[in-house]
């Protein structure tokens, strides 16, 4: 079995009643349903702080190229109309 450590977490009321409305509805433990919910969690924010780091290692190389802001929005301000543009090159 895996070994499992006890945690204190306190929610303002309405959490708490929709948690444990989930867990009557779903016939799981409040605990089991905050452990999932923490679990899950935890994955998308580590996955989002993988990218970031990719993408902070992608600029910081020797070879990157970027385009001016300024050249960025007035491309985007011609979105969606007859005159759109093509996307700026650096």
């Amino acid at each position: 079995m895996t070994e499992t450590a006890t945690i204190t977490v306190r929610l303002n009321a309405s959490l708490k009643q929709q948690l444990e409305a989930l867990a009557q509805s779903t016939q799981r433990s409040k605990s089991w349903l905050a452990a999932k919910a923490i679990a899950a969690y935890l994955e998308q924010e580590a996955w989002q702080i993988q990218q970031i780091e990719v993408a902070v290692e992608q600029a910081n190389q020797p070879d990157t190229e970027w385009v001016d802001h300024s050249d960025v929005s007035a491309w985007l301000e011609t979105w969606g109309t007859d005159e759109e543009k093509s996307a700026p090159c650096p």
